[in-house]
């Protein structure tokens, strides 16, 4: 599955993920919220280790596995952006405080790199075993999802969940005493000798079965731009998982600056399973550089259309 990459470029990799986790840990080991000033360095050192990486790839092994890693990147950041919007959800659901949110989507982040290994190793297995014909219907899966999104967008209404009364939260309330009040950063409190769970666990609980659903449509989406070289699909969607907590701060201070950047990432939701689509039945097959170029153009249109043309708050 590793393809003509090596057990010692995993542990590398393994070895700067697990020392920028603590890093940032430690950077971060404060019950304080997180400035725009702070989630615009942290974001520009994730991107920049991203882009470091993928010249470490580039130059080791190739230009077009280095252009196959960028797109894959940025396919699953911009993907990301609607998995943020509704952390948002879930944060106001819990009224989780902006102090502790970081807190949250610190330990979310280490569960989603372990599920996603378990989802992508599943994905490029079915690959590796059925070829095409997986692709294929990872393709379909893509469209649907551009589908669902547009659909979501389109419809008139625009009520607020809430996610306290999440499927995910009523499940783990039949199975754990629940403490009715947060603890500070804590996660468990003990009352009486039984140990208890926090609303900041349940907040937890809630973010990562949100990132399972989101993961069941992005990584489909990256296999299908580089196929079953399980070291590229992960470490791509490994370095934009790692820098979604600053991007989720840059979010929260300016969402509604970016209200045309659904519509770009659904265009580019199109493009890469239509391109999948022709590559399998053989009929055409882009250049990977083409992809990446239309990916950048598509996501670039989307920013500067946000700015340009925003969508007017109708409430």
């Amino acid at each position: 599955m590793l393809g003509e990459y090596n057990w010692l470029e995993a542990g590398g990799f393994l070895a700067v993920v697990a020392v920028s986790l603590w890093i940032d840990l430690r950077a971060h080991r404060n019950d304080e919220p997180v400035s725009s000033k702070n989630a615009m360095l942290w974001s520009a050192l994730w991107i920049g280790l991203s882009f470091a990486f993928a010249a470490y790839v580039g130059i080791r092994h190739g230009a077009q596995d280095g252009a196959l890693f960028i797109t894959a990147y940025l396919v699953e950041k911009s993907l990301s952006v609607d998995n943020l919007f509704v952390i948002m959800a879930v944060f106001s659901s819990f009224a989780i405080k902006d102090a502790l949110q970081h807190r949250v989507l610190y330990f979310g982040v280490i569960g989603a790199l372990v599920m996603r290994f378990v989802f992508i190793g599943l994905g490029t297995g079915m690959v590796m075993q059925f070829g095409k014909y997986a692709l294929g219907v990872f393709a379909l899966i893509i469209i649907w999802s551009a589908w669902k999104m547009w659909r979501n967008r389109m419809s008139s209404q625009n009520e607020i969940v809430d996610y306290s009364n999440h499927w995910s939260i009523r499940l783990t309330k039949k199975f754990f005493p629940i403490h009715p009040f947060l603890a500070g950063h804590k996660f468990f409190v003990k009352e009486r000798g039984i140990r208890m769970i926090t609303p900041l666990f349940l907040c937890l609980i809630c973010v990562e079965t949100a990132d399972i659903i989101f993961a069941a449509d992005s990584v489909p989406a990256v296999i299908s731009v580089v196929g079953a070289n399980l070291f590229l699909v992960y470490t791509s969607n490994v370095f934009a998982v790692l820098g979604l907590r600053s991007l989720y701060f840059l979010l929260a201070a300016g969402k509604r600056r970016l209200s045309r950047l659904e519509q770009a990432v659904i265009a580019v939701l199109l493009f890469i399973g239509v391109k999948m689509l022709l590559d399998v039945s053989g009929l055409i097959h882009i250049n990977p550089y083409i992809s990446l170029a239309a990916v950048l153009l598509l996501l670039s249109a989307g920013v500067v259309f946000s700015f340009l043309y925003p969508v007017r708050n109708e409430s």
